[in-house]
Formats: C-alpha cells, structure tokens, sequence
C-alpha cells in the first residue's frame, strides 16, 4: 500500500528525528560501555520525562512541516532494522522510534525522546546494509549519551535565555548549522564556539560508543570507517560537501580515531538482508529519488541471487508506475510461487488488484495469506484499504478502529479512518479521526474545534459525546504543556 509524503513546508525547526510503533527497551548498562560517561545524566537541565517530551512537542511540529515517508513497508524495515541495534545498545532509557524523510541529502539526526530521522537519500549512498546501519548505530549513540541534553546543560550560564530559547537554538544548530548561525541572535552567538566544540567531541563519542554497537548487533564494524571514508572523500573533490559534514564534522582527527580502533576489530563481510534490497529498490521506484530506474535495476539483475530478486521486484514496481498492471502481476505471481506470503509483493499485489477495480480479489488474497507477526500492521492496512475499495466500509471502520487504539500515532491509520467513516456518512467519527491527525501535527486549536464539531453531532449525553468530550480536555491538557516549549 503506497502512501505519499506530505508535502514539504520550510519553517524555523530543527531537520532531525513514523514510525508509528514505538519499541520498548531495557537499559543494559555495563561499566564498559557507559564510557566515556562525560556527564551522561545531564539531569541538572533536563529529566528524561522532559526529554520524552520535547521530543513529542518537535516531533509533532515536524510532521507538519517536513516530507515524511509513512509508506507502511518502508517504516517498518527501518524501525526494525534500529531495534536491532537498540536491543544491543546500553544506557537506554527512553523509548526509540525511526523515521524517514524524503530527502535526497546525504544526512540523519537524532533529537530529544529517542527520535531518529534518516534522509531517504542515505539508502543511495550506502553500498550495504552494515553502513546504513553504522549511521543509525551512531545517531543512536547520540541519544543514549544524551549528548543534547548535554549540550543544553553546557550552556546553563547564558541566564538570560529561557531554556525555550537554548532548546529552539540548539536543536536547530544540532541539526543544521547554516540555519542555526543566521537564525541566532547576538547572546547565542557569544556562545557558537563553545556549541561547536561541544559537537565535535560528541561526535567522537557517538563514533566510539556506535562502532561497538554496530559490532555487538552482528554487523561488520568496518562499515563505519567505509562510509566516513566516502564521505570525507566527497568533501575532497568538491565545492560543496554532503548535508551530513554541515551537521556531523568529520575533522581529521575524528577519521583517525576512528580507523584506530576499527583496526582492532577483525573485518568479517556481513551479507545485506533481503529488506534492505527491497527497500532500497522500493524508494527508488516509488519516491523517484533517481531519475533512471531502469539504469539502477541493471547492475541488480547480474548481481548476487538476493540482488535479482530485488531487481524483480524492481521491474514489477515499474510496471506498475507505468500502469501495465498485468506485466506488473504477472512478475509478482511468478515471485509467489517461490515465496509465497512475501510481504512485498503482497502489497504490490494489492496495489495492483485495487488499481484493476478488484478489490474482492484483494480481499480474498489478503485473508488467506499467513503473514508474519511483524508484519500484520502493514496487513491489516491494506485489509482496511481493501475493503473501502470494495464498499465494505463497515468492515473497514470496524479493523481501523482496534489499529488506531492500538497504534494511535500511525498518521495511515488516521486517513483510512476518515475514507471509510465518510463512506458511511458517519461524520462524527470521520471528524475525530481528523482531529487525531492535526493533533500528531501540533495543531491543538484545529484538533479540539474537530472534535467539538463530532461531540455536537451525537445524542446528547450519549457514551460517544462523553468520550469525544474527555479527549478534548486531555488535548487541552497537552497544548498546555507544550506552550512553554513555543517561541
């Protein structure tokens, strides 16, 4: 199921870090690895609840401004693929999440509340799975030394700004500096070199701490050290050096660490799994991210036997942007043969069934398939898109509502939501699912007055208006928490 991004709108906010299925996961602190421990607590600014949320505050800030990804697949792979590194990481505690943006630079971040945000761009430029995996193993490192936090802290003497102001100015700095210099005004700019510094010695720190995560999580650690070596080698031979130098600096002395101590790993290959070939080959396809697929799928399809069934699967997504649907099916239905229940190819199949106006066809398909548990979320949307297709929106509301109780911050889950009330002229409850939308927005005023609209629609005194009008006062609640963190 091919959902779009939203569109990009530019605004004063920091470019970093849905998916919509946050992980849990227990700290596992040992006294190796909290090295090198330079003030990890940071709690003299910040408590991790207020980092938790913060984080919620920007990030919703961001989802109506930034080009988020929210196709089901590509989240998925992913949030899977940083919960892999997570549940090898040490002194976590906050809960991660991993999010994509629609964005051809070279860069990822992390921010506040475990929130981290790779550039679509990145699966171009890595050549393997360990190396986007290294980016991510260091994004997260970030987050478990709480470097901003750190950063905030470190800037406690600059009193006459509220700590409003130093959180909107560092963020931005953190995650772009261009901005962050032209946006500060004279009192923080009093403090750029201190920041800078600062940003420096974290960053060597996410290094040290990311290389023995990304090693522990059973990739090749050398990784790494290939991935900074490209990009130190791009910054060479031209004028203007990748988005993520600007936010990352890679000085001399960073890269020699670095190689130091991946010296002292043995270098061992790790193959890439299936879903990063697919993901790769997916945002390619979809986001056209490369102008020429088909020049992208060559090399695939005289590659390894993991490569040529990515490059497969390829050649079917390009069929079917191109509206032959029957040579797109056709590939796909050879591919089931083999693989029967692949969750990408079940999902272009559904695509291509509803683009055929056989959603009954969909629906069939989808309820015999035995899907995997990790990927029933992304079944269950094309099940509910199904089902609109085919004028069951009854059936359609009915999944969509346990998916959104479950999984209230999946912005996907929100817009079926809306189709199949409206389809059923249930306005009340199409209206709520809106207000959750603008209210993952940051756009409180619009999510309440929605939702006062449905509460008015419904008998009066009535279980639905009762629980339309306690979600109200739990947004009013949360608007005004959140104020303090507005300019």
């Amino acid at each position: 199921m091919i959902f779009k991004t939203y569109p990009f709108k530019m605004a004063v906010i920091f470019l970093a870090g849905a998916l919509f299925w946050p992980m849990s996961v227990n700290p596992k602190p040992t006294a190796e690895d909290s090295l090198p421990d330079m003030g990890t607590t940071a709690g003299a600014t910040l408590s991790i609840d207020q980092e938790i949320e913060i984080g919620d505050f920007y990030l919703r800030e961001m989802h109506s401004h930034a080009p988020f990804i929210y196709d089901p697949l590509l989240n998925e792979y992913i949030n899977s693929l940083g919960k892999k590194l997570v549940d090898h990481a040490q002194s976590v505690k906050t809960p991660f999440h991993f999010y994509l943006l629609n964005n051809n630079q070279i860069n990822a971040s992390a921010f506040l509340g475990g929130n981290v945000v790779v550039n679509s761009g990145l699966f171009f430029y890595t050549d393997n799975e360990s190396e986007l995996a290294s980016v991510l193993a260091h994004e997260i490192s970030h987050i478990t030394q709480r470097h901003l936090a750190r950063a905030i802290e470190n800037n406690q003497r600059l009193s006459q700004l509220t700590l409003t102001s130093k959180l909107g100015s560092l963020l931005l700095f953190l995650a772009n500096p261009k901005a962050g210099v032209v946006a500060w005004n004279s009192s923080l700019a009093l403090a750029q070199q201190d920041i800078l510094s600062l940003s420096q010695s974290n960053e060597q720190e996410a290094d040290r701490i990311g290389l023995k995560l990304l090693q522990a999580s059973g990739f090749n650690a050398h990784a790494m050290t290939d991935f900074l070596e490209k990009m130190a080698d791009e910054s060479r031979y031209t004028s203007k050096p990748p988005e993520m130098l600007l936010t990352h600096p890679l000085p001399e002395s960073r890269l020699v660490d670095i190689y130091n101590r991946a010296n002292q790993i043995s270098r061992h290959p790790v193959v890439s799994s299936q879903d990063y070939l697919f993901a790769k080959v997916r945002l390619h396809g979809l986001f056209k991210l490369k102008k020429n697929f088909n020049e992208f799928l060559k090399p695939l399809k005289k590659g390894t036997a993991s490569e040529r069934l990515a490059a497969e699967y390829g050649q079917a997504i390009l069929w079917y942007q191109n509206k032959k649907y029957d040579k797109a099916r056709q590939i796909l239905q050879t591919l089931s043969v083999t693989y029967p229940d692949n969750i990408w190819f079940l999902d272009l199949m559904t695509d291509i069934d509803l683009s055929q106006n056989k959603a009954a066809q969909a629906i069939t398909r989808l309820k015999k398939a035995r899907v995997a548990k990790q990927h029933q979320l992304i079944w269950q949307l094309n099940l509910a898109n199904a089902y609109i297709k085919a004028g069951e929106s009854a059936q359609a509301v009915s999944l969509l509502r346990r998916y959104t109780f479950e999984h209230p911050n999946d912005m996907n889950g929100w817009d079926l939501l809306i189709k199949a009330a409206l389809a059923k002229r249930w306005r009340d409850q199409a209206l709520a699912a809106h207000a959750e939308n603008a209210a993952l927005k940051g756009d409180f005023s619009q999510a309440i007055g929605l939702l006062s609209d449905a509460s008015n629609l419904v008998p009066l005194g009535s279980l639905q208006q009762a629980r339309y009008d306690a979600r109200i006062d739990q947004l009013r609640q949360l608007e005004q928490r959140f104020k303090k963190y507005q300019k």
